[in-house]
Formats: C-alpha cells, structure tokens, sequence
C-alpha cells in the first residue's frame, strides 16, 4: 500500500518503512542477545489544556513514525530481532461509540494490510503487550529513550503493564535509531524531496503576492494554504517566521510575542523561513526579498554575500567534510563581501578568529533535517564536542557530513543592535568594525538564504526550487500575472509525473 492523501499528492511507498525496520535489524542483531525484542511507543493525541477539544490535527511521534509509518494515535510496535523482523503493532480497542462520534472502526487486517507488517493485535484485557511479547518468547526489551541535543528535552520509554517480567534496555536503541535517521534512504530523500517543492512553491506564491501594504500574517497564510491545499501538507514543520523590514533580524521572529503582525512597507526586506512538513517529513526554506521588487544597493550587498555564502558551501560540503569548516567558510565569505563593502577592515582570518562573523551570524550555519526540522543526531557518531564560542555554540551538528545526509546550508547577515553595541564597545572586535558604516544598515533587519540540501559524493542535491539570484528574483516578481492556483497545480503536476 502506500500514504497519498489524494491522486494530486506524492505517493509514499509503504516499503519505506519495512526498509526502515530491515535496517534498524541488521544494526542490532549483533550488539543483542537471543531472544530480544525492540518495543516502541507512539504518540497520544491531546486536547487543548482541560478542554475535551483537539488542539492540533494529531502528529506521529518521530521515531515511532520512522519504524512503523503508523498515522493514528495510541499505537505500540514490537520488532523481534531474532526472527529477522516480524513486525506486530498494538491497536487501542476503540469504544463502540467511536464508530458515531469518530467513524468507522477498523479491524486487525485493515491496519496488517495497511502497514505491511505481521501481525495486528488490539492492545486491551484480552491480549497484553506482555502476554504477546512472552509468545514471541522476548527475554530482552529494548526500549527508546531518546534525548534531545538541542532542547535537552527527553522521549521517556514506553510503559506497559507486565514490564518487570523482562530485562529492560534503554540505552542501546536511542543510539543506534539517531544515528540510522541521519543517513536517508532514498525513499525517504523522495518524500523530503517533494515536501521542498511544495515548500518551494508556496514560497514563490508569497513573493508574487507580496506588495507594499499588506501584514505579515497575510503571507504566512497565503503559504499556508498553498503548502496544504495544492501540497496535501496538513502539517507545517514550526512556526511560520515571515518577517519583513527590521523584524528580518530576529532570528526566531513569528512566536506567540511576536505573531508575524507587522504593517509591511515599501522599501522593506523580507525574510520568510517556512516550510511544510509531507508525511511527517520536513522541509526548511527561507528567501530573502525586497517587498517592492527591486532592491536598493545595500540590500543587494547584504544579499549578495549571504548568497555567495550559501553557494561556496553548497560546492564544498562533501562527504568527509566536517560542517564546522563550512560554518567558518560561510563566515568568511560574508565577512569578505562586507569588508569590500566598506563594513569591515583588516585581515579576515583573523577577524573569524576574533568572532566577529558571529556578530553578524549568531546562529549555525545549518542543521539536520528529517522527521523533525531539527532532526536527531546532531552530536553523535563523530561531532566535537559542542563548542563555547559565540556563533559556534550555536552549530546544531558538528560532524563530518556523509553520503545521503540531509542538511540544511542557510548562512544569514543581521543587524542586530544589541550585538553591534557589545562589539563596538570590545577592543578585539571593534579594531575590525567600521561604525560609521554599519551604523547605515542598522535597522534593516537581515538577510537569511536557506536551502534543503542531500549531501552526495557526485555533487550535492539542492531540493529547494527557488529564483535565488537578485536578477532572477526581480525578474520573477515583476513577471506578469499572479502565481495563480493553476500554475501551481500545473508545476506540482509536472513534478509528480517525472
């Protein structure tokens, strides 16, 4: 079977998941005992606070998704390692009153057929997950506790009634899941592939609407419904960031304080970082843009050197390359452009020694993508430990970038004024800072260039499909006519039939 939620939408082939789990057996059958089975979670649909009303459409957690492809809500899943993989999932026993409130209820073999897997077994009284897992004849329990690098948050294993009968492991699957969702499949890279056009086109949409006079919010939801009802994309991957003007320099711009609500006006950059989510997978795109069309020669010098940032990197992240050398790459540039601009002085190696590429860059160069925008495994395998200094310590991965890895490149320039005032007033910083100039670009926000990107031995893939240079971008939105909901059909089309 596969997921596609209409003929107009990308067909995810059910087996992208039992490859998931192929793989996920062979990385254990040698590290585990006999008899050892793996137990996943899923995730639970809440309401909103105490409110018997949903929140939000419900969401699969990540790891669960990427083993099992199941889209409901109270799932469990057991993997039996020594069988080489029989696969069983645990359905809730519904309600019969499900069946007036909710829909139909569906039996055992619908989710079998629908999941390829096993056996499915509803997970009640009758038939516990350990009455089930003793059938299997499982000694060992693995179990997923899975730590977040970045938000310090933990996926707590799963709890289920009978636990204390097994040995418990949850150290070992945390490990070996992160770092398999680090290198995609070409599967997966198919369904990442197709969320970025989607994304691609939603961002086009938001350029060719754009005019002097509109708000913020009126983009983001004009992407919104370009991602959802020409991409089949229910879900956005975070928080929508359409800033325009000086809203361009706060990096996480669009939270509940700051709800993309400002008056656009002529003249203003634009800075859109959005991207939806297909299937669960991600995307993340930012452009870059003038709300009037045409940009003024300072906005061409900050865009034209985030831009030559982004391409140096683009050429040469590669296999065996770690992705702190591009962060200090994408530095140099930026500061390179700046200096021939007049904004900064002296030698630039010894300004990036300084920092002073983080006063204009504050946060990483990019970050793994998957499942989540952020995606796992960011300080496994290989990374350095996570660095202390400004900019560096923001480097969601630092490792050595490998073939098939999924990465975000999306250098920026910022004016931030808190960040120009502490490096102006520190003499190792300010010897390189020309003040008289910069102080002219203060207030105009920023500049942020992102791309999803595959990382291949034969020449990276870029999934992002966007006008990126200052021509192509002013020729795109002086071109004649609305990206009307027919074109956009049309090009989703052609890429679908490819």
């Amino acid at each position: 079977m596969t997921f596609q939620l209409s003929e107009k939408t990308f067909k995810v082939p059910v087996d992208l998941f039992t490859e998931n789990r192929h793989r996920l057996v062979d990385a254990l059958k040698s590290k585990v005992p006999a008899n050892s089975v793996v137990l996943l979670q899923g995730g639970v649909e809440k309401n909103r606070y105490n409110t018997d009303a949903a929140d939000l459409p419900f969401r699969q957690e990540s790891y669960f998704f990427w083993t099992f492809g199941v889209n409901e809500s109270e799932f469990y899943g057991a993997i039996d390692v020594r069988s080489g993989g029989k696969t069983t999932l645990f359905a809730p026993r519904l309600d019969p009153s499900y069946a007036i409130w909710d829909g139909k209820i569906n039996n055992e073999q619908f989710f079998k057929e629908k999941y390829a897997v096993d056996e499915v077994v509803f997970n009640d009284k009758t038939t516990t997950i350990a009455e089930k897992l003793k059938e299997l004849s499982a000694k060992h329990v693995y179990l997923l506790r899975a730590e977040n690098t970045d938000s310090g948050d933990v996926l707590a294993e799963p709890k289920f009634a009978g636990s204390g009968d097994f040995q418990l492991d949850t150290e070992l699957l945390y490990k070996e899941m992160a770092e398999l969702r680090v290198v995609k499949t070409e599967k997966e890279i198919g369904v990442m592939r197709y969320a970025s056009k989607i994304a691609s086109e939603a961002h086009r949409a938001a350029m060719k609407h754009m005019r002097p006079g509109l708000y913020e919010y009126q983009l983001e939801s004009l992407f919104r419904h370009t991602s959802y009802y020409h991409g089949g994309c229910r879900h956005l991957a975070y928080t929508c960031i359409a800033a325009t003007g000086c809203n361009g320099s706060v990096l996480h711009y669009g939270h509940a304080n700051a709800p993309n609500d400002k008056f656009i006006k002529d003249g203003d950059m634009c800075l859109f970082d959005m991207g939806p989510e297909y299937n669960c997978y991600a995307s993340d795109i930012t452009t870059s843009f003038p709300s009037n069309g045409k940009f003024t020669e300072k906005q061409k010098i900050v865009y034209n050197a985030v831009l030559a940032a982004n391409l140096a990197v683009l050429k040469a992240a590669k296999p065996g390359v770690r992705w702190t050398d591009m962060h200090i790459l994408s530095e140099k540039v930026i500061l390179e452009h700046l200096k021939q601009a007049g904004l900064i002085v002296g030698d630039i190696d010894k300004a990036v020694e300084a920092r002073v590429g983080a006063v204009f860059m504050p946060h990483g160069l990019g970050h793994l993508i998957g499942l989540d925008v952020h995606d796992c495994g960011g300080y496994m395998g290989d990374a350095t430990p996570r660095s202390t200094l400004p900019g560096l310590k923001s480097l969601r991965t630092t490792r050595t970038l490998m073939e098939r890895m999924a990465i975000t490149i999306e250098p920026g320039c910022y004016f931030i004024d808190f960040l120009l005032n502490e490096a102006l007033a520190d003499p190792k910083k300010s010897e390189f800072l020309v003040k008289s100039e910069i102080d002219k670009y203060r207030g105009s926000g920023g500049v942020r260039i992102e791309d999803d990107v595959i990382i291949r031995a034969s020449g990276n893939e870029n999934l992002s499909d966007l006008p990126r240079t200052v021509e192509e971008i002013e020729n795109f939105m002086a071109s004649g006519g609305e990206w009307t909901e027919k074109v956009i059909e049309s090009r989703v089309s052609d890429f679908l039939s490819k």
